[in-house]
């Protein structure tokens, strides 16, 4: 499902509970302005406003659960199944060699991290960012997902998008580290050879007891159940941890690598 057809079953619902732009504004306390954006594609809805809506329109859920379901067709398709598992995880373990993992991201280190070698257009640059943007919701919602990152100092160190939006970047992490249910561990350089120079992984624990495993290559990122596969970026993610600075070290770390006091 793509917006548009979320847009149609807006307004299918608003017309079979007799309920002008208007008075759906009034009933969600947005403003009128923003629903006509919404219902004309010049504004993109969120969850926020699908949730009210369905509260508002007495639909059960429904706009809550499509637009869920159009989010995770945004973007490369063979990212989408990971959304999924991302999204429900009760448990997320992350672990990158060169870059601040995605959902850690600012705008403007995506931004230089999807826009790097003028691969894509700009206005799909934007797009992506956007999904990245929308994917970082999951640290605020209600309920969010225990979450372990590890980052290699390299990823620290490496001026994607030049010494401010590092600056910015390595801000964003210290601010993150405060979240109750987030610790970041940094395996420093002077480890040397480790298990993870490989390449980065994603662990989701999901709530039902199953395990999912997220790999990137250069091409596109695989989603993987296979236990053996788990077992062995289990054996990985205990060692690379043995490797890292305790949640403190780690910090200060960060905050000596700033260039902004």
């Amino acid at each position: 499902m793509n917006v548009e057809m979320w847009v149609r079953a807006l307004k299918a619902a608003r017309a079979g509970a007799e309920v002008s732009q208007e008075g759906l504004a009034a009933l969600i306390k947005w403003s009128p302005s923003t629903v006509a954006a919404i219902e004309t594609g010049r504004r993109r809805p969120t969850m926020e406003f699908a949730v009210a809506t369905d509260q508002a329109l007495g639909t059960g859920g429904l706009l809550a659960e499509l637009l869920k379901a159009a989010d995770q067709e945004r973007g490369p398709s063979w990212f989408a199944p990971w959304r999924g598992y991302e999204q429900q995880a009760t448990r997320l373990r992350a672990f990158e060699a060169c870059l601040v993992p995605g959902l850690l991201q600012t705008e403007r280190y995506a931004h230089a991290v999807i826009s790097a070698g003028g691969l894509h257009a700009p206005a799909m640059v934007d797009e992506l960012v956007a999904v990245r943007m929308e994917r970082q919701q999951l640290l605020h919602c209600e309920e969010p997902p225990h979450c372990v990152f590890l980052l290699d100092e390299a990823a620290l160190r490496r001026p994607v998008g030049g010494p401010a939006v590092l600056d910015e970047q390595l801000v964003r992490l210290l601010e993150v580290a405060d979240l109750p249910f987030l610790r970041l561990h940094v395996i420093p350089l002077t480890v040397g050879e480790h298990v993870g120079l490989g390449g980065g992984f994603v662990l989701a624990e999901l709530p039902d007891g199953d395990r999912a495993l997220y790999l990137e290559n250069a091409a596109r990122g695989h989603v993987m159940d296979d236990p053996e596969m788990i077992g062995l970026i289990d054996r990985k993610w205990d060692s690379l941890l043995g490797e890292a600075l305790s949640t403190g070290a780690s910090l200060d770390l960060i905050r000596k690598l700033k260039v902004t006091p």
